[in-house]
C-alpha cells in the first residue's frame, strides 16, 4: 500500500488535478452548496475551520426558522405580536443585514475555492454570473428585508407614541377612529366620521359604536376637563353637534387639558363618546380623509357587496352641466378615490346612510388588512400610513393589538348607530342615555353568552329589535334634516314589508343613464326613492 504523500489528489480541492469539464461541475456545485448550505463548500474544498464555524450558524439558522414555521401554524398571533413590536424589528434588522453580509463573504471565498483561473474562459464567465444572481438571491434578500423591516419600525415610531402598553377594561379594548376632515376650505380639523370600537381581547368579537355627526346633548367622562365647561352634557342646541366637539375644545379650552395630552380636541371628543356610551375609551385612531384613498390603494382596493345606487361627483356629462354619477348595486372593488367617494356619499339619502356604509367600508378594510395583504403590499402601506394615522396609542401596544387582529378579522362585526336606523330618527337630537347603555350591554351580553345560551339570545334580542325598528318607524320626527342633506322619501313597502323593486316605466332594470335623465328633468324625490337603500351594504 503506498504511503499518504503517493496517494491520488482530492478533487476538489484540486482542481488543477481534474479535466476542464470536471472543473466547471465542480465549480457549479460548490457555488449551489453555498446557496443552500453556506459553510458546507468550505468544508470539503476550502478551509474547514470557517466551514465549520459557517455550517454551525447555519444550521441554527435553519432551526429558528423550523422552530418559527412550527410556532406560526401552532400559534401564529405570538408571531405576528413579536414582528409588531419595534425592539424585535430593530434585532431583525440587525440580524439580516449581519447574515447577508456574512453570506457575501462565503460566496467570495467559494469564489476563491473555484480558483477560476482554471476554467475555460466561456465556463469562467458562466460561474461568475451564476454566483452574481446567486448573491443577489440571498445576500441581496436579506438586505431588501431588513430594509423593509426598518421602514416599517420608522412608521411605526413616527405614527405610535412611547409608553407602555395598556391592559383591556372589562375584558375589552375601546378605541376611538376618528374620520377627520381638514381640506383647505374649512378652518381646522372636523371629525365628520366618529365609531368606537369595542373588541373583545379574547375571541376579537367587535362592536362597532357609530355616532352620527348632529348628535346632540353628548355626556362626558366625569374625570374630564369639558364636564367642568359642560356638567350637563354638550348641550346648546343645533351648535353643539357631536362633531364640533373636537374644535371646541380645541379653541376655546385647550388651557383646561394637562400638558401631556397629545391632541386636545380628539382627547375631548374620546371623552365625550366615553361619557356618553358608558365604555371607557383607552385611545383613539385618527384617520385623515385623504390619506385614507392612499391607504385603500396600497391594500390593493376594497371588495364590497353594495345594496343600492349610491352617488358620487365625476366628469359633467356630455352636454350638461351634470356632475352626477352611480355606483351600481353589487360587488365592487373600489380603489382609493371611489371608496372615499362610496364612504362619504350623501346626495339624495341622509348623515344615517352613510354612516352604515362607513360600518362597512371599515369593516371590510380590516377584514382585508391581512398578513398576507401587508407583506405583499409592505412599502405602499407603510408610507401611506404616516399619511393616513394619528394615535395616541403607544408602540409597545401593537403586540397584543395584533395578536387580537387576526380574530377580529374572522369574526362578524355586531354593529350599533347611536341614531336611526338602531333608534328613532328623533334620537340624534333627544337621546335617551340609558337606552344607549342598555343596547351596548345587551349586545356585548350577546358576544358573551356561551353557545348553549346564544341561539335563545339572539331569538330574544331579534324580537327586541324588530319592536324598536317598529317604533323607530312610527315616532314623529322631530329633527331638521342634516345639513346639505336632500330630503329622503323612503321607498314603498309592499305589504310584506319588503322594498318594492323599482324599474324604468318599460320595465327595464334601473340604470346609471336612468338615473342621470331623472336628476336631469328635475325628479329628485323619484331619484331619493330608488337610492333609500343605498346604506345596505355587506362584505363578501
Amino acid at each position: 500500500m503506498g504511503s499518504a504523500s503517493h496517494r491520488a489528489p482530492n478533487p476538489l480541492r484540486n482542481p488543477e488535478s481534474i479535466s476542464s469539464p470536471q472543473r466547471s461541475k465542480r465549480a457549479l456545485i460548490l457555488v449551489i452548496l453555498t446557496i443552500f448550505f453556506p459553510g458546507s463548500a468550505q468544508l470539503i474544498a476550502g478551509n474547514r475551520k470557517l466551514g465549520r464555524l459557517a455550517v454551525s450558524v447555519t444550521m441554527l439558522c435553519w432551526l429558528a426558522v423550523i422552530g418559527l414555521v412550527a410556532l406560526y401554524f401552532i400559534n401564529r398571533s405570538v408571531i405576528l405580536s413579536w414582528v409588531a413590536h419595534p425592539n424585535f424589528q430593530m434585532v431583525l434588522v440587525v440580524v439580516l443585514g449581519t447574515l447577508a453580509v456574512l453570506w457575501l463573504i462565503m460566496f467570495i471565498n467559494t469564489l476563491v475555492i473555484i480558483k477560476p483561473k482554471f476554467l475555460a474562459p466561456g465556463m469562467r464567465v458562466i460561474v461568475s454570473v451564476f454566483t452574481l444572481a446567486a448573491v443577489v438571491a440571498t445576500s441581496g434578500l436579506f438586505i431588501y428585508g431588513a430594509s423593509l423591516v426598518n421602514t416599517g419600525r420608522q412608521t411605526i415610531e413616527k405614527v405610535f407614541e412611547e409608553g407602555p402598553a395598556f391592559d383591556p377594561v372589562d375584558g375589552r379594548y375601546n378605541i376611538a377612529v376618528f374620520g377627520a376632515d381638514s381640506g383647505d376650505n374649512r378652518e381646522g380639523v372636523r371629525t365628520d366620521s366618529v365609531a368606537l370600537m369595542s373588541v373583545d381581547a379574547k375571541t376579537g368579537k367587535t362592536l362597532m359604536i357609530s355616532m352620527p355627526r348632529n348628535f346632540q346633548g353628548a355626556r362626558f367622562a366625569d374625570d374630564s376637563p369639558m364636564k367642568k365647561v359642560w356638567p350637563d352634557g354638550y348641550n346648546c342646541g343645533n351648535e353643539c353637534l357631536f362633531n364640533a366637539i373636537y374644535r371646541d375644545a380645541v379653541d376655546n379650552h385647550a388651557d383646561l387639558f394637562p400638558d401631556s395630552v397629545k391632541n386636545v380636541g380628539a382627547q375631548a371628543a374620546m371623552d365625550a363618546l366615553e361619557g356618553t356610551t358608558g365604555l371607557e375609551v383607552q385611545g383613539y385612531v385618527m384617520v385623515d380623509m385623504a390619506g385614507f384613498s392612499q391607504f385603500v390603494d396600497a391594500l390593493g382596493g376594497v371588495t364590497i357587496d353594495s345594496g343600492g345606487w349610491v352617488p358620487y361627483n365625476g366628469k359633467k356629462w356630455e352636454g350638461t352641466n351634470l356632475r352626477t354619477h352611480w355606483f351600481a348595486p353589487g360587488v365592487q372593488t373600489f380603489n382609493g378615490k371611489q371608496a372615499l367617494w362610496f364612504a362619504r356619499s350623501r346626495d339624495f339619502t341622509d348623515d344615517y346612510h352613510r354612516i352604515k356604509r362607513q360600518q362597512c367600508l371599515q369593516q371590510a378594510i380590516i377584514k382585508q388588512f391581512t398578513p398576507q395583504t401587508i407583506l405583499t403590499n409592505f412599502t405602499g402601506i407603510m408610507s401611506a400610513g404616516e399619511q393616513l394615522v394619528e394615535t395616541d396609542i403607544p408602540a409597545s401596544q401593537l403586540a397584543s393589538f395584533v395578536s387580537v387582529a387576526e380574530k377580529v378579522s374572522s369574526s362578524p362585526f355586531a354593529r350599533l348607530t347611536l341614531g336611526a336606523p338602531d333608534f328613532p330618527r328623533s334620537f340624534s337630537t333627544y337621546p335617551k342615555f340609558d337606552q344607549i347603555h342598555e343596547r351596548i350591554q345587551s349586545i356585548i351580553d350577546k358576544q358573551n353568552a356561551p353557545k348553549k345560551e346564544k341561539k335563545k339570545t339572539e331569538e330574544t334580542t331579534k324580537t327586541e329589535e324588530t319592536k324598536k325598528t317598529t317604533e323607530a318607524s312610527q315616532a314623529p320626527e322631530q329633527s331638521e334634516a342634516p345639513e346639505d342633506a336632500t330630503d329622503v322619501n323612503n321607498a314603498p313597502k309592499l305589504s310584506n314589508g319588503e322594498q318594492e323593486e323599482f324599474t324604468q316605466p318599460d320595465g327595464s332594470p334601473i340604470t346609471e343613464e336612468y338615473l342621470v335623465q331623472l336628476e336631469l328633468m328635475g325628479y329628485t324625490t323619484r331619484i331619493a326613492q330608488i337610492a333609500a337603500n343605498n346604506d345596505e351594504c355587506s362584505v363578501p
